[in-house]
């Protein structure tokens, strides 16, 4: 027997049992999570006023702040993607920076821009706005730090769409706007819902930059991951009930985007 081959097989041995660990202990993490409830306890715990509630608001907020990074971050994404001009690096940086700074310094910084005595927070008050510790402060915490997430994967399937299909539906007599309605947006399409579901995803378990700008009040600021954190003080089950589901969601969301993706790739392929 060659030497040099059992050496070799024992150190794929090492390394197989070396990338083992990680796995293991996430999975055995998330594992005792979903083992703590039977499914009866964890659909009673679920049916509470403070998981419906909590679950109601989460639901409705996620949508609004989708639809807004949507808006918002499409224009911006194909900017990205197709131009070049003066201060883009600056953009691009400027865009990406929610995702590394802590959410609870993202919430301080709402918290100074808009609250009442925040750079814009005080014209906003002789017009009888006050945006902190409500509804909408939620919402405007969610999309802070969720689109990033759509607008990078927006810009990566912008950009992969081939330019010269462009000019020729325009060479065609289409208008720019019709050319990418009906050639670069559907090209691009897989990107996009991928970027959704990732900014949906990450707008579902944003707790930092809520719980400092908009507060954790029942039916109005709580979100599931608030009610997580209020739950676990007095009610232990059903903290356990609302964080599982917050799991199922973000693990669906999570299946969503890729299988989206491995679409995007075969597209592109």
């Amino acid at each position: 027997m060659d030497p040099s081959h059992g050496g070799r097989r024992e150190g794929l041995w090492a390394v197989a049992a070396a990338s083992a660990l990680l796995p293991l202990f996430l999975g055995l993490t998330l594992l005792a999570l979903l083992a703590s409830l039977t499914p009866a306890a964890l659909w009673r715990h679920l049916a509470s006023e403070t998981a419906l509630r909590a679950l109601g608001l989460t639901l409705r907020t996620t949508l609004v702040a989708t639809l807004i990074t949507v808006a918002l971050g499409t224009p911006l994404a194909y900017l990205l993607a197709r131009r070049r001009f003066p201060g883009r690096a600056a953009l691009d940086v400027l865009i990406d920076l929610p995702i590394t700074i802590p959410p609870v310094v993202a919430g301080v910084a709402l918290l100074l821009a808009f609250g009442r005595r925040g750079l814009l927070g005080r014209s906003l008050e002789g017009f009888g706005i006050s945006l902190p510790f409500t509804t909408a402060a939620v919402v405007m915490a969610q999309v802070f730090i969720a689109s990033p997430f759509y607008v990078k994967a927006a810009r990566s399937g912008f950009a992969a769409v081939d330019a010269r299909l462009e000019a020729a539906a325009r060479t065609l007599g289409a208008s720019p706007g019709r050319a990418f309605l009906t050639v670069t947006l559907p090209l691009a399409a897989p990107a996009l819902l991928a970027g959704v579901v990732l900014a949906w995803a990450r707008a579902l378990s944003e707790f930092g930059a809520t719980i400092m700008f908009a507060g954790n009040l029942p039916g109005r600021t709580q979100t599931l991951t608030l009610a997580v954190m209020t739950a676990i003080e007095s009610d232990v089950d059903t903290a356990v009930a609302v964080a599982t589901l917050s799991l199922v969601l973000a693990a669906a969301a999570l299946l969503a985007a890729r299988l989206l993706a491995r679409r995007f790739e075969a597209a592109r392929g």
